[in-house]
């Protein structure tokens, strides 16, 4: 167990939150009930990695925690050793959720925060202990409840495979694990899915009453790693993944009758790569048919920034893992996405449009092995009337089934009549999917993602006492000429900036050039149509110069570790 001097700094909030409690989260809702204004934007957040024992100029093959280097270029850093595979000091976590407070808290409607607030257990001299990960994980907590929750703005953790013990493995809940994140989780967790989260560690949260949720998934019942769960087995329904998609399932239905929207959050993104080959089946097929409800995936845990689609050829009866999104090849996950994108529709139909859904990975805080990263999200906050939209009516259900493969490989009709299909979540892949041209997350309106900007520490190996790391702006996914309004459209009574002006490098505060290396991809806005275009141009680039950014922006200039 580490010393209480080495905490000092990261706990101190959480002794002042016992003191003096804060009140749990309660969405936008003022004490008068008057709805909180919305600023269209919010933060995610991901693998923060705080490691008690990281010590400056120590040797990185002792994880940072002892030894001097044998070549001084091998030091560990002040603030943090980037490219390394060295976790966090104190020093960069603290400073990292200073800066959100100091820039950002004020600007922002929610937090998505998707989890491994621990350290790796990357050293047999210094084991992890339980209480070592529940002490990391309430700090965090604390602090995240100190900077947003009391302000509040909503924030939804996810459970991390890094923030249970040992690491990659949780039976099957309510067990010490899910009761002691309940318990940490306490100002975020609504009330009403405590002894959901207790059995399972997932839950939800309306960050704008009664039109946009967050549902927050533990993806360690989907993670292949963890061999004491089952991976969805069709032959058992009481396996935890599949009661998770069952609750899951609930959910989308539920909110989808209210006409609300929802973003899905976790730790481990849904790929063959990752889930057991069931769990990545029935995640798929849920996310397709809630496609007109879900407005987007944010995952973390890769540790590399990119994108990827689910897509409904990647169902079949007999889950395949060799099938789907991300395969690992021997090119590494650059050379697949750019192969799965070669496949993507050149110009694609409104119908194709209903078979891709798009997963958004986040890069992480920790600077192992890249930068310390974070992004903050817009997103739509026009009225209905505003966007050129009815206002809003109940959906009605989809008669529609589409003529895809969608659990057909094979002779399903066989599979099914069989006892050991019969009455089993695979022959149950028939269902309608609701799918519509119209809703958020295929059309720009109200709660469609319009972009994000990164933010990243470019200079973490030169940070010392007396100079601190500087997040500057990485990239926008924006056109540049989407900063400033339009100066020949008269502007709604208030404009709102994608990004302030203030976190803008010089170079973007005034309207200028559209070709800026800081907005490279030029998205009018992140609908499933928009993802797939730039997958295409990524694909098809010829002259290898947007490729060669996508491929700087994953690996923040180095190889892919």
């Amino acid at each position: 167990m580490f010393s209480p001097t080495a905490l000092l700094l990261f706990l101190v909030g959480a002794v002042v939150e016992t003191v003096v409690s804060s009140p749990a989260q309660v969405p936008f809702q003022l004490e008068s009930s008057k709805p909180r204004k919305l600023h269209g934007r919010f933060l995610h957040i991901t693998d923060m990695h705080p490691d008690p024992h990281y010590a400056a100029h120590t040797a990185e093959s002792t994880a940072c925690h002892r030894k001097k280097a044998k070549k001084k270029k091998n030091d560990s850093r002040y603030y943090g050793t980037p490219y390394s595979d060295c976790d966090s000091p104190f020093r960069l976590t603290n400073h990292t959720l200073d800066f959100l407070k100091e820039n950002w808290a004020h600007e922002i409607d929610f937090v998505i925060w998707t989890g491994d607030n621990a350290r790796h257990d990357n050293d047999h001299k210094l084991p992890r202990t339980p209480s070592e990960i529940y002490d990391l994980n309430r700090a965090v907590a604390s602090k995240m409840q100190r900077i947003f929750g009391s302000r509040g703005i909503p924030v939804i953790p996810s459970l991390g495979n890094n923030d249970v013990w040992p690491h990659n493995i949780l039976i099957p809940g309510p067990n010490s694990i899910t009761n002691e994140y309940a318990s940490i989780w306490s100002p975020f967790i609504p009330f009403p899915y405590l002894q959901v989260f207790q059995r399972g560690a997932y839950y939800t949260v309306e960050v704008v009453p009664d039109e946009l949720a967050v549902i927050s998934l533990n993806t360690m019942y989907f993670y292949d790693s963890n061999k004491v769960v089952s991976g969805c087995a069709f032959k058992e329904p009481n396996d935890p993944g599949n009661l998770q998609i069952d609750w899951l399932e609930v959910q989308l239905e539920t909110y989808r009758n209210r006409n609300m929207q929802v973003w899905i959050s976790g730790h481990v993104p849904p790929s063959p790569g990752n889930y057991f080959p069931e769990c990545y089946v029935r995640y798929t097929e849920t996310s397709l048919r809630y496609q007109d409800t879900i407005v987007g995936h944010l995952f973390g845990h890769m540790n590399v920034d990119h994108f990827f689609f689910l897509e409904a050829d990647d169902l079949k009866i007999v889950p395949d893992k060799e099938n789907g999104a991300i395969r690992t090849n021997q090119g590494g996950l650059f050379e697949t996405l750019l192969e799965d994108f070669s496949a993507l529709p050149k110009s694609p139909k409104t119908s194709d449009l209903d078979d891709y859904v798009v997963v958004n990975v986040g890069p992480s805080v920790v600077p192992n092995p890249y930068l310390p990263s974070f992004r903050i999200f817009t997103y739509n906050i026009s009225e209905p009337t505003e966007s050129g939209l009815a206002p809003k009516k109940k959906k009605k259900p989809s008669k529609r089934k589409h003529g895809h493969r969608r659990g057909n490989e094979g002779n399903k009709t066989h599979h099914c009549q069989s006892e050991e299909y019969a009455d089993t979540w695979r022959c149950h892949l028939d269902r309608p999917w609701y799918s519509d041209e119209n809703s958020p997350s295929r059309r720009n309106q109200r709660f469609t993602p319009l972009g994000y900007a990164q933010y990243y520490v470019s200079n973490l190996h030169r940070a010392n006492k007396t100079h601190a790391p500087e997040f500057k702006l990485e990239y926008l996914t924006y056109p540049a000429d989407s900063l400033h309004p339009d100066p020949n459209q008269e502007l709604p009574k208030e404009f709102l900036y994608p990004i302030p002006l203030r976190h803008l490098p010089d170079a973007l505060r005034e309207p200028g050039d559209a070709k800026t290396k800081y907005a490279p991809y030029r998205m009018t806005d992140l609908t499933i149509g928009s993802w797939i275009r730039l997958g295409r141009q990524l694909a098809d680039d010829k002259g290898n110069k947007l490729r060669k950014k996508f491929r700087k922006y994953m690996y923040m200039g180095r190889e892919e570790e």
